[in-house]
């Protein structure tokens, strides 16, 4: 027999597997095991890779046994692992592998037979394994505590407790005990500890165990670091797609629960809009440092660079049946992850970072509603609430007289009314249905209890999350003769999390002359149409602005009215206004864009520009609020990817606008905005809210085009 034989069989048996598992053919599966029993008998006993040899025709009949449920696949697979476990006494380098392997593989047992000896079993190779002194560093611990927790779910389910011989009775709370320590395997990388952290949040929920609030807050630190070793804008929301979109929501529903509003607020906060944060945090305040110095930029790069090195190294043995150097491995992971702590020490002495990858504290957050209260509006599955946030007083929570799927229904019956034209009058019946609907069952209970915090005319600020994202919540109201609504009591903005509006209302020095720049484009490339308004939207915002040297003006149109003159516009004014075509990618939501002549402005182009000191930006377009329903609490959309930029004020439309009902309501805001000559940003909401309300009786313009713009932040 050549001396190469056994390797060449068991290489072409695990592509065999590999073509099993993307193509699932039976036939590629049984030819794979057959050669994997001849690379095996090609390595008798005493041959140095029969150990491997066994492992891989174990896991290959594993893998049969799921496929077809045969018992003695099963039996052969705990055999085969039994010999391999019996050529690695103490001391063996593989031995750690072949410990934790027969363990899984009688977990699975048990969960085939019940028999509570298997399980017994299990445990006591799983705690050897961890015993073992060369494996203590090893990042595949994480590893065996899941399957630790897992095992000790198997005995709760089963109702074996206290049956066997184990010291711990308790296999509920010990489960959650290995959840815990497979999350804080520092060895183990962030994206695995993360994956165990929300498999101990699932378990957690699932049985209303005590340490499930903690273990909201473990996952979110982590999901947080997660994204700050994730490189680019595009791939974090790739990664985020991998994570439950209900995470942060799921974790507040959970603190109201117990009771603890302020945890709440936090927990939302630390787990929405994630990938904004992660922008802001790497802009601000970094770029004031730099008359100090390049000190916070180097500490953010060399944080970069070993987070993602961490991810790297342990993605080469993240499957605990991989044979690895035990001893290499874990004298990297202690130097790199020794070096990674040391720089986000560092990072936490620089000002304004005192709380790098740290969540955010209720006392900071509560500074949002300085100008107002501010209402955060929470969606999951188990309950639908409201918090009132007030400055300087303890929050409210409100429980909704609604459930996810009501809102789910209503977010489908907005789509559709908002398809059927208005009648002859002006009405749309259909619309006014969902907003009734929206008063009675949010928006009502709210402004209930507003009541005592805030008087009537005065300004509130909407915080949603989930599905709430979706919905005019500033539109809601009865509907009826003498009926009640939102707009005749408060002057609605929204804001995509509290830091970003504290962020909005920090003040800036206003330069002697405003700096206003309108950009139109009425023929972007790739459209056959044309935009008949655009021309005559800009010169009417043009004629209502105050004269020079109160606004000083640049307009950008036609052909002119380029993807870089734009940019440009962008840079060096902080007033803007934008009426064109706008497109929104589902996929990559970065990639939606203003459309230019040339190419597309995108939100990307948006991101990687310090807009911290502009003032406000008018986006009279199609949608330019409006985020993806995958990722719906990190809010990608045009409006709030100026906000999150910098810019303190601005109004956006949450659907199709029509150009000769936007020109009167652009002419209306205008007026209220700067009529008097003066210019100031944070008049902007209350100027939107005029303008629609004097349109309250107007049967020419329809509802869903008085209600179309929103304003977010200031």
């Amino acid at each position: 027999m050549h001396a190469c034989r056994g390797q060449l069989l068991g290489n072409l048996s695990i592509l065999l597997i590999t073509r099993f598992e993307r193509r699932g053919s039976d036939k590629d599966l049984d030819q794979a095991i057959t050669l994997q029993s001849e690379a095996l008998a090609s390595r008798p006993v005493g041959h140095t890779d029969r150990s491997m040899s066994l492992n891989n025709l174990a896991n290959q009949l594993s893998t049969r046994f799921k496929h077809r449920g045969n018992a003695k696949d099963l039996d052969e697979t705990i055999a085969l692992h039994r010999d391999a476990l019996a050529l690695c006494p103490v001391g063996h380098t593989y031995r750690f592998l072949s410990l934790n392997n027969l363990a899984v593989q009688l977990n699975i047992c048990f969960d085939h037979r019940g028999n509570a000896e298997d399980l017994d079993e299990a445990i006591a190779f799983h705690r050897e394994a961890l015993a073992l002194p060369q494996t203590q560093q090893d990042p595949r611990r994480l590893l065996v505590h899941e399957s630790l927790a897992t095992v000790y779910l198997s005995f709760h389910r089963s109702g074996l407790d206290g049956a066997g011989q184990r010291e711990d009775t308790d296999s509920l709370n010990t489960a959650m005990h290995h959840f815990k320590a497979a999350a804080n395997v520092v060895t183990g990388g962030l994206l695995f500890r993360l994956r165990a952290s929300l498999r101990r949040v699932l378990h957690a929920d699932q049985h209303r165990h005590d340490t499930v609030l903690e273990a909201y807050g473990t996952s979110m630190q982590l999901l947080d670091a997660y994204m700050s070793a994730t490189g680019s804008v595009s791939s974090r929301h790739s990664a985020m797609k991998d994570f439950p979109s209900t995470l942060a929501v799921n974790a507040a529903s959970c603190a109201l629960r117990s009771g603890d509003v302020r945890r709440a607020v936090e927990l939302l906060e630390q787990g929405r809009t994630i990938i904004w944060t992660q922008l802001t945090r790497l802009r601000t305040p970094l770029d004031s440092l730099q008359t100090r110095g390049s000190q916070a930029v180097i500490l953010m790069k060399r944080f970069r660079d070993l987070s993602s090195l961490l991810d790297k190294q342990h993605a080469s043995h993240a499957d605990a049946t991989q044979v690895v150097d035990v001893e290499v491995a874990a004298t990297q992971y202690r130097r790199v992850v020794e070096d990674w702590n040391g720089v986000v020490e560092e990072i936490r002495t620089i000002e304004g970072f005192s709380r790098f990858l740290l969540p955010p504290l209720f006392s900071d957050l509560q500074g949002a509603a300085c100008d107002g209260p501010v209402v955060m509006l929470v969606a999951s599955r188990s309950s639908c609430d409201a918090i009132i946030i007030i400055h300087q007083q303890p929050p409210t929570s409100i429980q909704l007289p609604t459930n996810f799927e009501n809102l789910s229904g209503l977010i489908l019956a907005l789509r559709q009314a908002l398809k059927k034209e208005a009648s002859p009058k002006g009405n749309q019946p259909a619309l006014t249905k969902v907003l009734r609907k929206l008063w009675d069952f949010v928006v009502r209970p709210v402004v209930e209890k507003l009541g005592g915090f805030a008087p009537r005319g005065s300004r509130i600020w909407w915080c949603p999350t989930s599905v709430f994202n979706f919905l005019p919540l500033h539109a809601a109201g009865e509907y009826r003769a003498n009926g009640q609504s939102l707009s005749q009591q408060y002057i609605s903005s929204y804001t995509p999390s509290l830091t970003a509006l504290m962020r909005a209302h920090r003040s800036h020095d206003r330069c002697p002359s405003v700096p206003f720049a309108v950009i139109g484009q009425n023929c972007p490339a790739g459209h056959s149409s044309t935009l008949e308004c655009v021309e005559s939207e800009l010169e009417l915002v043009q004629r209502l602005l105050p004269p020079p040297p109160t606004v000083s003006l640049t307009k950008i149109a036609s052909v002119d009215a380029t993807r870089l003159t734009a940019l440009r516009a962008l840079r060096d004014n902080t007033w803007l206004h934008f009426s064109c075509h706008r497109t929104q990618n589902h996929k990559d939501p970065f990639s939606s864009a203003f459309l230019m002549r040339d190419q597309p402005l995108s939100l990307l182009d948006i991101t990687q520009m310090d807009l911290s000191r502009h003032q406000f930006a008018f986006l009279s377009a199609c949608e330019t609020a409006v985020g993806v329903l995958t990722t719906p609490d990190e809010v990608i959309h045009l409006a709030a990817g100026l906000q999150f930029a910098g810019v303190k004020s601005v109004v956006g439309t949450l659907w199709k606008v029509n150009d000769w009902t936007v020109q009167r309501l652009v002419e209306a805001f205008y007026k209220n905005l700067c009529g008097d000559g003066t210019m100031n940003s944070e008049r902007a909401a209350r100027a939107l809210h005029q303008a629609v309300h004097s349109f309250t009786r107007d049967k020419d313009i329809p509802l869903d085009q008085r209600i179309v713009f929103m304003h977010i932040g200031v």
